[in-house]
């Protein structure tokens, strides 16, 4: 009878590639998010960053708003109901 074969490693064991960049959009409840990593040197984690679907999405709030009059701005802002700090994950 042979041995078992020996199990493979998961993700989470697996060394990181040293100074590499990775990079993964999932789709979140009010758009896309962006995850950025990046490893150092030593193929530790240097860096990473989760970029919320409000922070892709002000550059159209501010499109919409364009040429329109500053009272206008609380029911536009709450039609695109956007996070002010990045926790609408």
């Amino acid at each position: 009878m042979q041995g078992a074969a020996p199990a493979e490693k998961t993700s989470a064991e697996m060394p990181l590639e040293p100074e590499s960049i990775a990079l993964a959009l999932v789709e979140g409840w009010w758009g896309e998010i962006c995850h950025v990593a990046i490893t150092d040197s030593k193929g530790d984690l240097g860096f990473y960053k989760v970029i919320d679907p409000s922070f892709h999405n002000w550059p159209a709030m501010e499109l919409a708003m364009r040429n329109e009059q500053i009272s206008d701005f609380p029911l536009c802002n709450k039609s695109f109901n956007l996070s002010y700090c990045g926790h609408d994950l």
